[in-house]
């Protein structure tokens, strides 16, 4: 049997607390990269660096491409101003097959229940899914369903995998980016983090913040049709824009810079995150997504996204750079470079 990952030289935490930490740090940090390149690429002998792209894409015999993903949503409170743990199951997954280029056609939904969750909540979250289902053209074909005994649950926690066909020509994924490409921001940040923890800790602000959870496929389906030349493209969610473009730049090993007064967030999301100590460049989005395209097609792309509801604060926010390589950078509005870290942990646990 392989010896168990030795991870006192990454991270001082003991291995046997792994399973609270991840519970805790659900991604977009620089332990949960640790996890999956030490332990989980190990164990499972997959080196390819596309694994951790948002989707895997496969070529089975006697067909084109397709994108597989899979993920997991524990998100407190099960329901949110602006959608719920039902309409975020499905939206996540098709936007992660739509970050590889590929238009979600199937899903399968795992429910793990707590006893005594009422059948009212229970239908209100599958009603939920049903109709983002139908919004997205996607079918739910196949599923499983578990009860965990009272306080082991928290209500429902749902797990779903997607598969997508892959409508792009090209490549679609961080090794594909060049220096030179434009970066395009495609909304406001910060909206989804800030509502999650604002409905569960009661907090309530001047003006009502509502996620921006939204599906990603049409406006991303609406570039490739257009012709742009998108080499790469990440949904914002856990960790940020600034965990995204971390991890972008140390995977395609180019530098990228972005510009502080091109990033839009809202004044009462910015006022929010000054009040209770986040940074919104950190802060999670459900219907956000950057995306990586050549310098020639950057204004049309802009003005692509921008016809689009999810996309109508899209702004081209930075650049890829030969300097710097690995590293994002911002240029504040005062026009010093501020570094853009990895986080060591999540600022905001259980918000997906």
């Amino acid at each position: 049997m392989p010896e168990t990952p030795d991870f006192t030289l990454v991270c001082p935490i003991p291995i046997a607390d792994y399973p609270n930490v991840m519970m805790a740090h659900g991604g977009g940090g620089t332990l949960m990269r640790q996890l999956i390149e030490k332990m989980f690429l190990r164990a499972f002998g997959t080196t390819d660096a596309g694994a951790q792209h948002d989707s895997a894409i496969i070529e089975p015999a006697g067909t084109g491409k397709i994108a597989f993903t899979t993920d997991s949503y524990v998100v407190s409170p099960l329901f949110f101003p602006g959608g719920d743990i039902g309409s975020m199951a499905v939206y996540g997954t098709v936007n992660d097959l739509a970050m590889a280029g590929a238009r979600a056609r199937y899903l399968s939904a795992g429910f793990i229940l707590e006893e005594g969750l009422p059948m009212e909540t229970l239908w209100r979250v599958v009603r939920s899914m049903g109709e983002a289902a139908r919004r997205t053209s996607v079918r739910i074909v196949t599923g499983d369903t578990k009860v965990v005994d009272r306080g082991k649950g928290d209500g429902v926690f749902i797990n779903t995998a997607g598969i997508g066909v892959v409508e792009s020509p090209a490549e679609i994924s961080p090794r594909s980016v060049r220096v030179g490409d434009a970066i395009l921001l495609s909304g406001d940040l910060g909206r989804h983090g800030i509502a999650v923890i604002a409905s569960r800790e009661g907090i309530e602000f001047e003006t009502a913040i509502e996620s921006d959870l939204a599906p990603l496929g049409d406006v991303v389906m609406a570039l490739l049709a257009g012709g742009i030349a998108v080499r790469c493209l990440r949904d914002l969610t856990r960790g940020g824009l600034a965990s995204a473009l971390n991890e972008i730049a140390e995977s395609a090993g180019v530098g990228i810079e972005i510009e502080e007064s091109k990033v839009p967030v809202r004044d009462d999301v910015r006022g929010a995150c000054e009040l209770l100590g986040f940074d919104p460049l950190y802060v999670a989005n459900e219907g956000r997504f950057v995306a990586f395209v050549e310098q020639a097609d950057a204004e049309r792309a802009l003005e692509i996204v921008r016809f689009h509801a999810c996309g109508a604060n899209a702004e081209i926010a930075g650049r890829v750079s030969e300097s710097g390589a690995g590293r994002a950078t911002l240029k504040t509005r005062i026009g010093t470079n501020r570094p853009l870290d990895m986080l060591s942990g999540e600022q905001l646990p259980r918000i997906c």
